[in-house]
Formats: structure tokens, C-alpha cells, sequence
């Protein structure tokens, strides 16, 4: 009887919870244990912190825009294509994009009246 009560009340809070939330972390990086974890932590580690992965989300294309970007201008080097297909892989499965993590921007018409578009028009005349 109360193996079935505290079911019905743990049940609600299980379901409210990420499917993240159940995935075991690497204590050190914070990164979720899974095919390709090892990689993209010696990969990424290598030059900051896990938080700066697990903080971010985004498709696998902005996750190899990304790759690309620190290629280009941050010195990473360049990475045998299996390896980076493993990260990439890795990274769209637990690092995508969120869902519902903002509202999307609101239509021109029910933005208020910029009150310094104005001041700018009167000094510039």
C-alpha cells in the first residue's frame, strides 16, 4: 500500500524532470557518461572547462560551425574525421538543442516604443 502511494507521487515529479536529469556525469567534467564521452572530454577539456560544453546546446551543425570557428581562431587542431564525427555525434545527442528554454522574440508590432529612438531623432535634426 505504500510502495503504491509513494509511486503515484514520485511518478508526476519523475515525468517533470529532463531526460538528462537520469544520465550518469563524469564527476570531473560534468559531461554525461555515453559512446564518445572519453573523446570529446580529452578533446574539449584540453583547452577549458566541461561547463562550457554542458552550458551549451545546438544542432549538430552548429556544434561543427563551433568546431570550425575554434579551428579558424582559437588554435584547435585539426581533427581526424572519425574523431570529429564521434564528438559531433556525441554532442547532438546530449548537448542539442533545448526546447522551450526561451520564448521566441516578440513580433515589431507588440514591442513598445523605443524611447530613445526618439531622443536620438531630435538631436540629430
Amino acid at each position: 500500500m505504500l510502495a503504491r502511494r509513494m509511486r503515484r507521487l514520485l511518478l508526476p515529479l519523475a515525468l517533470t524532470l529532463p531526460l538528462g536529469a537520469w544520465a550518469e556525469t563524469d564527476p570531473d567534467s560534468g559531461l554525461v557518461i555515453d559512446d564518445g564521452w572519453e573523446t570529446v572530454k580529452s578533446t574539449c577539456t584540453a583547452c577549458h572547462s566541461g561547463a562550457l560544453v554542458t552550458q551549451n546546446a545546438g544542432s549538430r551543425n552548429r556544434w561543427e560551425y563551433l568546431i570550425r570557428w575554434m579551428q579558424e581562431t582559437q588554435g584547435l587542431w585539426p581533427l581526424p574525421p572519425e574523431m570529429e564525427n564521434t564528438i559531433l555525434d556525441y554532442l547532438a545527442k546530449h548537448y542539442g538543442p533545448k526546447e522551450g528554454a526561451r520564448r521566441p522574440p516578440l513580433p515589431p508590432s507588440m514591442m513598445p516604443e523605443n524611447p530613445y529612438k526618439a531622443a536620438k531623432e531630435d538631436t540629430a535634426g
